[in-house]
């Protein structure tokens, strides 16, 4: 991942591992809209969530960002779990 948005993708899938070693993630390659749509899989549930391109930009970096980003994840985690 070598793209501007490299390091933003590494620090949300190592955040999403570690709240839930068992979630898949898949993040696109570009962003459409100017959002990244991801997918959380977990057995056979699945749940999207979209996030601005440039939250992913920071995400290494700003720790507001990062934590505003983990509650969503959380929610969404939380989600997958009573599907």
């Amino acid at each position: 991942m070598d793209d501007e948005f490299g390091d933003g993708k590494t620090k949300f899938l190592e955040m999403v591992k570690s709240l839930d070693g068992d979630v898949s993630v898949v993040i696109p390659v570009t962003p459409s809209r100017g959002n990244f749509l991801i997918a959380l899989s977990k057995g056979k549930a699945r749940k999207f969530i979209s996030i601005a391109e440039d939250d992913i930009i920071d995400l290494s970096e700003d720790r507001a960002i990062l934590g505003k980003v983990t509650g969503e994840v959380k929610s969404v985690l939380a989600d997958l779990s009573t599907a």
